[in-house]
């Protein structure tokens, strides 16, 4: 993580006596118990070469990963590149005709490669696509959609079980799927099927609290039970019953994994294991020299485990929890031990005040 000043710090000493006397002067409140400090995922391979500087999307394969650029203006950088467990590029496959401005892509579970072409910054665009490119295919085929309100930009792509891309727009998480099967040479329209409440969060990211908020990219878990939606900050799991995806987001209570500081994070994929998360950022606009580096974060509980709803910052506990109640049990004894010291620092100044009116 970014390292923070002196001043920071002392804010958060003040902060924190402050709460301390909330709770002990209002016994009714709710208790959040503290949570270790997020921290950077760990690094597991650097991706170089050039051609790859503004990942935008990343799934992960039994033999490595598939990465898409942002809908870059070089024509070397607008393929779908496929490369090896140590980030090697291995293979690319060219689009056929120019892509507008890819932004993620999944990989289906019969290995077809998903390119969602949905980005649009200026909301102008009158329709999107989706690639897909078959196992063992040389060229994707383009499938046009349309919304049913209007422009809207996009950065996620899910695929359910049987075969239905879900877009996720990236300021309202407005949840869009085709009404019909995309077919093509033809415009699909989409309808929306609900829209996505994430938690709130603090985690320190470039772009502050619209970071915590823009959705920029999407994946499901290897035995599709799990899906997960990312944003600049944060990653958010949610578990998915029969594989209803639709429900999971709209219905389904996530766990967080904190993201904290990628410089442009966009990309999330599970590992093929299912057990962590991986991500990558974008490095175009860093410093010169700077390499992308796919980073995994272990997830915070295992299928069936849900866990209670949290915020980076700390874990609320559900009521009925016997750990929830232990951990209040111990703040509420905290905040009365410190609130003792703080009756018994007053009463010691009055008596000094006293000693001294009585002496002169």
């Amino acid at each position: 993580m970014r390292r923070r000043g002196n001043g920071t710090r002392r804010l958060r000493v003040a902060a924190g006596t402050v709460v301390v006397l909330a709770v002990a002067t209002a016994p009714g409140a709710a208790v959040a118990d503290p949570t270790p400090a997020a921290a950077p995922g760990t690094p597991v391979c650097e991706v170089r070469g050039g051609r790859l500087s503004e990942i935008s999307g990343m799934a992960a394969t039994d033999g490595g990963f598939v990465m898409i650029n942002d809908g870059a203006d070089d024509e070397a950088r607008r393929r779908i590149f496929f490369l090896d467990d140590r980030c090697a590029v291995v293979r690319t496959v060219s689009y056929p005709s120019r892509p507008r401005d890819t932004e993620d892509l999944a990989v289906g579970a019969d290995g077809t490669v998903w390119v969602a072409d949905i980005g649009d910054n200026d909301r102008s665009r009158q329709t999107i696509a989706v690639w897909k490119l078959p196992p063992g295919a040389d060229r994707p085929v383009l499938y046009r959609m349309a919304y049913p309100d209007g422009p809207h930009d996009a950065e996620a792509l899910l695929v359910t079980g049987d075969d239905r891309p879900v877009v996720v727009s990236k300021y309202s998480a407005n949840l869009y799927a085709p009404s019909a099967a995309p077919r093509p040479g033809a415009t699909t329209p989409l309808v929306k099927v609900g829209q996505v409440r994430l938690p709130a969060s603090t985690t320190s990211n470039p772009f502050g609290a619209l970071g915590r908020t823009a959705v920029t990219g999407a994946a499901t878990a290897p035995d599709g039970r799990r899906i997960v939606l990312r944003t600049y900050a944060d990653a958010y799991e949610f578990d998915v019953t029969d594989g209803d995806v639709v429900t999971a987001l709209t219905g389904g209570t996530p766990r967080i994994v904190a993201l904290p500081d990628e410089p442009q994070g966009e990309s999330v994929t599970y590992s093929r294991d299912g057990r962590s998360l991986l991500t990558v950022s974008e490095t175009a606009d860093q410093p010169p020299g700077t390499m992308p580096v796919v980073r995994r974060y272990p997830l915070p509980a295992a299928v069936g485990s849900p866990a209670p709803p949290t915020t980076p910052g700390s874990t609320a506990r559900a009521a009925g929890d016997g750990t929830g109640r232990a951990g209040a049990v111990g703040t509420y004894l905290v905040a009365a031990g410190a609130l003792g010291l703080v009756l018994i620092a007053v009463g010691l100044v009055a008596l000094i005040r006293t000693r001294r009116a009585g002496s002169r």
